[in-house]
């Protein structure tokens, strides 16, 4: 099972979709932004960095929100999401193709990563 982060980043009422790249794994699908746990890193370190490495921005970690499993075959993902307050820096694409702002009630129209999907429909509940 491979361990993955995630942050719902939201800004003036809206939450922040990145769009996976061309090529890559689920590739046009949109998730929360995160990344892979690396060896001896908390979840919290590793969203901080992977933040930093995909869109150049500093942040905040705040509460968690919830964990999705998903198995997609060839490898299982446990992904753990959490609120994030972005502090600085101006959002630059370098893992995904696109990025948007949207109200948590239109998030279900995008065509989620399944892993993502329960975290979404949970979020858009509970908004």
């Amino acid at each position: 099972m491979i361990t993955v982060t995630a942050a719902i980043i939201e800004k003036d009422g809206l939450i922040l979709a990145a769009r996976r790249n061309p090529g890559k794994h689920m590739a046009g699908h949109w998730e929360f932004p995160g990344g892979k746990l690396e060896e001896n890193e908390s979840p919290e370190e590793c969203l901080k960095r992977e933040l930093r490495e995909e869109f150049s921005i500093t942040c905040q970690i705040d509460a968690f929100f919830a964990e999705s499993i998903y198995d997609y075959g060839e490898k299982t993902i446990k992904l753990l999401c959490y609120f994030v307050t972005h502090l600085e820096g101006i959002f630059l694409c370098r893992d995904h193709d696109r990025i948007i702002w949207l109200p948590p009630a239109e998030l279900e129209k995008l065509l989620w990563a399944p892993a993502d999907i329960p975290l979404m429909q949970r979020l858009v509940r509970n908004r």
